[in-house]
Parts: structure tokens; C-alpha cells; sequence
């Protein structure tokens, strides 16, 4: 539901989680300095040919993937961006070998984990990037090191921002889903999506088909099931795939469908990584009406054992998941 009122982000998180004091102080806290970096992130992006900072930063990530100078740049903004927050405990980044603990966080009592920068590889090409951010509470017990992962059951916020032809922050504190435009005159992300509802049914699918040879077999047979002609559930579907996740997954939260990263014979777990990535936008999917899981199992459900952990997902439109979830059971839809 598009909004008219564009209420500036900190006013909706006052207004909106002004029933819990403390709550609503912390995350207006965390999601202003998020909300914050994105302003820059957006300038930074929208600049980067000029600065010098397309291609290669010359390292891997603790993934091995190559790191690209957007990657080191928006982690360095992350890092900066939360010193000195004392609610946030412990920091978890995909371009971090470990998680950070953040100066004056010591007595913090969230977690925060977060992709500073959501396919990096469309970076030379002039294409959608993202940031994705999920907001954990921490475990009692611990400080430093001793500070224990984040589980699915844990979070409380999460969200991304999706840098595209304008710059749209979305977020969830359990209530809803809400998108806001970020106006850069006034330097203020605005409502303009109230109340975001996933479709339940949709007609775009989303993923890197490259790898379709190595998945399991009844995934074979969905793809032939979704690109078959049939008027009566209005197949077949069409295929919609941008290589960034956010910018993948907001279609489908938007017009409807669903986006796939299964497992394969050589990666089982999938590419993604659980507490960053796909346990984020699981929870917000969920408030939306969305569904997301890793074929077999609801991501949220899942138990956290390394930080940058792996795992398969399909997210997006409840009834067309629940397909998928059926032809990787059974080879067919129910």
C-alpha cells in the first residue's frame, strides 16, 4: 500500500513503536545510524565511476568471494557508522573474518548482523544494489567474545535498503512491513509504502539458472511445471532475475512470485548465509504474509552455528513457496 502522508522514518518509529519506550528509543537509534549510512552508501554509489571506487578491492571476503572496493567502502561506513552505539553489542558482517564488538557496546543488548553491500557484482554494470540488516537480542550472559551467535528466534528488526532509481529503506520491527524514499534534498527517508502486503499467488520466478544441472531433480521438474502453458493458473511463468537479492525479493514482495537459492551437489547449503542474509529477509517476508524457507524448513527455525553460516532459501509469495516446497518434496505441486 503506497502511503501519502511520507512521514520522515524517525517519526514513524516513534509513532509506531511508541507503546514500548525503551524498545522504540533503540531501534530509533539503530535504525537512524542504518538510515544514516544508507544516505551515504546512496551518495557513495551513485558516485562511485567518479571516486575511483568500481572493480576489484584486491582481497577475499572470510566467503572467498572477491571483495569489491563498494564492499570495503560500505563495511568501513558500517564499522564508523556504530562505534559508540552502546546498544549494540556485537557486530556480524559478511566482509568481517569476525564478529566486531563495537566501542561502547559492551552492555548493549542487540546483536546486529548485516551485508553492507547486496550484489556487489552488478557494481561495474550500473545496476541494483542493496543492503540487507537484521536486529538480534542478545543472550543473556557473555561479554567480549564469550558473546553467543544470534538464533532466528531472536530477531527483532530487520529490513534493507535497495539503491535502484531512487534509494528505498524497508524495515519490520515485528509489526508490519514499511518502505520509505529517500529524499535526497532534504536528506530524509520518507514513507511511501505503508503497510507493504506480499501477494499470495505471483507470476515471476527468480534464480541463477546457471546452476540448475547440480540442484535435485524435483527441482528440475518445478522449473518445467512453472514454464509450461497453462491459462488456468496462469502459466507460464516469467522468468525475472537481477543478481541482487534485495532487488530480487522486492519484486516479489511487491507484484507477487518468489526467489530461489537451493542447494546443490557441491554446495549443499546453498551460497546464501543465514543470520545476514536470509534469516533478515525471512522475517520481514513473514510480516508481509510472505513465506520463506529453505525448501524443507522454516529459515527462522533454524539453529545458528557459525557466523557466517550457509543455507538453501525460497522466499517470496506464501502459495507459490508452498509449491516449491511441494515439488522438492514430492515432484509435484502439493
Amino acid at each position: 500500500m503506497v502511503g501519502t502522508d511520507h512521514l520522515p522514518l524517525s517519526r514513524h518509529v516513534e509513532m509506531h513503536l511508541g507503546g514500548d519506550g525503551p524498545f522504540a528509543a533503540e531501534m530509533g537509534t539503530i535504525l537512524g545510524r542504518i538510515a544514516f549510512i544508507g544516505r551515504r552508501l546512496s551518495h557513495d554509489i551513485a558516485r562511485a565511476p567518479l571516486l575511483g571506487r568500481l572493480g576489484l578491492a584486491g582481497g577475499d571476503n572470510v566467503s572467498g568471494e572477491a571483495q569489491k572496493k563498494l564492499d570495503v567502502v560500505a563495511n568501513d561506513l558500517l564499522v564508523e557508522g556504530f562505534s559508540g552505539i552502546g546498544s549494540i553489542a556485537m557486530i556480524l558482517s559478511e566482509e568481517l573474518d569476525e564478529p566486531l564488538l563495537p566501542d561502547g557496546g559492551g552492555g548493549g543488548a542487540y546483536v546486529l548482523c548485516i551485508d553492507p553491500i547486496d550484489g556487489s557484482s552488478n557494481t561495474e554494470i550500473n545496476g541494483p544494489l542493496g543492503t540487507i540488516f537484521g536486529i538480534y537480542r542478545r543472550r543473556g550472559g557473555g561479554a567480549g567474545a564469550g558473546i553467543p551467535l544470534p538464533q532466528g528466534s531472536e530477531i527483532v528488526a530487520a529490513g534493507y535498503i535497495l539503491y535502484g532509481p531512487s534509494t528505498l529503506l524497508v524495515y519490520t520491527a515485528g509489526d508490519g512491513v514499511y518502505g520509505f524514499t529517500l529524499d535526497a534534498g532534504q536528506g530524509e527517508f520518507l514513507l511511501t509504502h505503508d503497510r507493504i502486503r506480499c501477494p499470495a499467488k505471483g507470476r515471476y520466478y527468480s534464480a541463477n539458472l546457471g546452476g540448475r544441472r547440480g540442484w535435485d531433480l524435483n527441482l528440475g521438474r518445478y522449473l518445467d511445471w512453472v514454464t509450461e502453458k497453462d491459462p488456468g493458473t496462469r502459466r507460464p511463468y516469467s522468468l525475472r532475475y537481477i543478481g541482487a537479492l534485495v532487488a530480487d525479493l522486492h519484486r516479489s514482495l511487491i507484484e507477487g512470485g518468489l526467489y530461489f537459492y537451493p542447494g546443490s551437489a557441491g554446495k549443499p547449503d546453498g551460497k546464501l548465509r543465514l543470520l545476514y542474509e536470509c534469516a533478515p529477509l525471512a522475517f520481514l517476508t513473514e510480516q508481509a504474509g510472505g513465506r520463506a524457507s529453505t525448501g524443507t524448513r522454516r529459515i527462522l527455525e533454524l539453529e545458528t552455528h557459525t557466523a557466517h553460516q550457509r543455507c538453501p532459501l525460497v522466499i517470496g509469495s506464501a502459495d507459490e513457496v508452498a509449491i516449491y516446497e511441494g515439488f522438492l518434496k514430492n515432484g509435484k505441486p502439493n
